[in-house]
């Protein structure tokens, strides 16, 4: 009975913990001033050694996170705000019948990372032109994140892609932890090939880039692209926060598929860097028989995307010799 007493204790305190840290964090970065965080863990800290029993302790504090998250749960999304010139415009969709008509699609003239124009095209599209996906993996440091990009293929088009990432106001800097809160709201960028690729081979320092063809069917390609354009839609009168792990680059795609349809879950899609392995393992990528240590070998696509560079010929140039293509 002691041991069960002893672990049933150890798990509250840790229960204790993790929420009061949640709570220091949500002051931290989401509320009027840091320094709150400050008082409230001090508060905490007096309950804790000062007040009689364990029932009232746990009471109190227990009032206290539910007065926090109430209050974090009431913090709004907007489309307002002054935002970074890579993430200023979103874009939308017209349908009609078979043509799509895109809006505000990112092809960025680059000289740098940070010394670029922008500029926002409209991409007309015929869903009976789709001929299938490819993804783009792209990682910048731990092999165990990445950031994963869907380009759509036309026969009479050129590829139409999807980055789905945080929206930034001017000034702002992407933060791990502060991805966990209310930061950042999300945002789908329909962009160029030589806009959202390029920008990752040619100009970041320490990217890599990994190109596969999804094993998807054009039927189930036009599919993919209607989520993505339902997607965008929803979002011009419904913004959403990103957060690092239930509302991210990865999670958003499996979770726009109908319910039915979605990937069964796995670890690899929140460690997102192991995603291709995941899929050459589900075969939900093009393996040309290999395996997925030479795939991923041969889908590098940086020396191509230098050398290639500002070529119109771009995307056929990336594609050359990949397996699958």
């Amino acid at each position: 009975m002691k041991v069960l007493r002893y672990c049933g204790f150890g798990l509250l305190a840790l229960a204790i913990l993790c929420a009061l840290a949640w709570a220091c964090g949500a002051l931290t970065y989401d509320g009027p001033a840091p320094w709150l965080a400050v008082v409230q863990l001090v508060a905490i800290l007096a309950v804790f050694i000062w007040v009689p029993r364990w029932r009232r302790k746990l009471g109190i504090f227990g009032a206290w996170f539910a007065l926090v998250l109430t209050w974090w749960l009431t913090l709004r999304p907007t489309n307002e705000g002054d935002w970074q010139p890579d993430v200023a415009q979103l874009a939308w969709a017209e349908i009609d019948g078979d043509e799509v008509t895109v809006h505000n699609v990112r092809n960025c003239e680059y000289r740098s990372e940070s010394d670029f124009t922008p500029r926002w095209e409209t991409r007309r599209v015929r869903l009976s032109q789709l001929t299938g996906v490819d993804l783009a993996i792209t990682y910048w440091g731990s092999p165990w994140m990445a950031h994963p990009i869907v380009s759509f293929q036309f026969a009479d088009a050129p590829p139409l892609c999807f980055s789905i990432e945080t929206r930034k106001k001017v000034g702002q800097s992407y933060s791990s932890i502060g991805g966990l809160y209310r930061q950042f709201e999300l945002i789908y960028i329909a962009a160029d090939e030589r806009d959202v690729i390029r920008l990752r081979t040619n100009f970041r320092k320490g990217e890599e880039v990994y190109l596969y063809r999804s094993s998807i069917t054009p039927a189930q390609a036009r599919e993919r692209l209607q989520e993505y354009l339902r997607s965008i839609n929803g979002m011009r009168d419904h913004p959403r926060w990103y957060n690092a792990v239930t509302t991210n680059c990865t999670t958003s795609i499996r979770d726009q598929h109908p319910a039915a349809e979605r990937m069964p879950w796995d670890w690899r899609l929140l460690l997102n860097g192991k995603a291709d392995e995941l899929m050459h393992e589900r075969r939900a990528i093009a393996t040309a028989g290999l395996s997925f240590a030479e795939l991923k070998r041969r889908a590098l696509i940086n020396p191509a995307a230098r050398a290639a560079n500002n070529a119109p010929d771009f995307s056929a140039r990336i594609r050359e010799a990949r397996p699958g293509m």
